[in-house]
């Protein structure tokens, strides 16, 4: 088998063969196949496309270049909630330790931020003492324990998948629903779930920019996740505006706190319930609508509060900071964003917003980079608010004042105004099944 034939099979409209696609990632995972072969192949995909049957069979072949997870050791159904990126979105924080107080069990491996989004990971370190890398051992007995653990991705999953993606990065073929349904499922199956629903941002703050490209997207990871014999579903969620009033790490858990106890934002609760709702239906709690109260119930009760301090303790996380979050480290200095005009905010750059928090401190544009916690934003107006010229529209945070006038631009620059009040757009569009 030659890599030649396979680019030029795919760059004539050819369907490739389960073979062929596992002969390719395997030499992109050990290194046999050059770069330069690795880009044409994704180029003719962008153009060519690929199949159902293709793409499954890529993203299976990603799925089984690493490390994959068993979790046949932890008894009861497993459920896991995965978002393809958004701004100001700490819904893990509040949708998991719901879902584990009704005894179902979340073994959740979550990522870190880069660029605009913000990591999982990252505003959970942002708890002191909190401890993000865990044995396969004590991962497990931890979720067998309490219902709920998560750490960060220490293992090596999918390696031909971060490879791809650096080549696909530097050739312009980023946006490729195969390449990218490969990318995000590859990484998911490999971990041992049940029932997985899908998050699928839309919008200014996320990847896919139409609501309609974000249901070929969502449609096309389902069928991967029904061909690997999961229980699966994907909601298309609105990120036109960000989740919440929070942007930035120590600020987002405490909003997901404030959210636990039943005083969060009205926007940020509606989508946790919604995507709480849909994983207790997965798992056989009952119907989506059922479960949604189910979910309700659990903040109103305070079990869910009570399930994230257990889970924090258990991490070796300060939960006194959960109790009182007013004990978070605040940053030195802030900054007050006015508006210089009257109006509705009609729209928002989501993603603006998200580099105007990054340009504080609150993110990394390398791996490397350090990231100030405490860094971020507080939103005074969001989309559909009425603003007086030299009104507050947001407050910064950061550890060095200088940072201030970067962020502020960006934020002023993507929020636009306008006389008339804008329609309301709903927060999740839709669901597919």
């Amino acid at each position: 088998m030659r890599m030649f034939d396979i680019i030029k099979k795919k760059r004539d409209g050819g369907e490739l063969s389960t073979e062929e696609i596992k002969f390719f990632i395997d030499g992109v995972t050990n290194g046999t196949i050059p770069d330069y072969q690795t880009s044409a192949l994704c180029m003719a995909i962008y153009f060519r496309g690929m199949s159902v049957r293709e793409t499954c069979d890529l993203t299976f072949a990603v799925r089984d270049s690493g490390d994959r997870l068993n979790f046949s050791a932890i008894d009861g159904i497993r459920v896991d909630k995965h978002s393809t990126g958004g701004v100001g979105d700490k819904t893990s924080l509040v949708v998991a330790p719901i879902v584990a107080s009704f005894g179902v069990k979340v073994a959740k491996m979550s990522g870190r931020g880069l660029g605009h989004t913000g990591g999982t990971i990252d505003k959970l370190e942002a708890i002191e003492g909190f401890n993000t890398t865990l044995s396969d051992a004590d991962f497990i007995k931890q979720v067998n324990d309490i219902g709920f653990a998560i750490v960060g991705q220490s293992r090596q999953f999918a390696p031909a998948d971060k490879k791809l993606y650096a080549l696909r990065d530097v050739t312009a073929t980023v946006d490729s629903m195969p390449l990218i349904a490969a990318s995000i499922m590859g990484k998911k199956l490999a971990a041992d779930d049940d029932c997985i629903v899908l998050d699928v941002k839309t919008g200014s703050g996320s990847f896919m920019k139409s609501i309609e490209d974000s249901k070929k997207l969502a449609r096309l990871m389902v069928d991967i996740g029904k061909n690997a014999g999961k229980k699966i579903v994907a909601l298309i969620t609105n990120m036109d505006r960000p989740l919440g009033y929070a942007i930035g790490n120590s600020l987002e858990v405490i909003e997901a706190v404030e959210t636990l106890n039943g005083r969060g934002p009205e926007d940020f609760t509606e989508v946790c319930l919604t995507l709480a709702g849909y994983m207790l239906s997965l798992a056989g709690k009952g119907s989506v609508d059922e479960c949604r109260e189910m979910a309700k119930g659990a903040i109103s009760d305070g079990s869910a509060l009570a399930k994230f301090r257990q889970t924090v303790a258990a991490q070796g996380g300060n939960a006194a900071l959960i109790d009182n979050p007013a004990k978070f480290a605040k940053a030195k200095y802030s900054h007050v964003v006015k508006s210089a005009t009257r109006g509705y905010i009609c729209k928002v750059d989501t993603e603006a917003y998200g580099l105007a928090s990054l340009a504080l401190g609150a993110g990394r544009n390398t791996m490397e980079d350090k990231i100030d916690y405490s860094a971020g934003i507080i939103l005074k107006r969001k989309t559909g608010d009425f603003v007086d010229a030299g009104e507050e529209i947001a407050t910064l945070y950061a550890n060095d004042k200088t940072k201030f006038a970067a962020a502020e631009k960006l934020l002023l620059a993507a929020t636009q105004l306008q006389e008339k009040k804008p329609q309301n757009e709903p927060l999740v569009y839709c669901t597919v099944e």
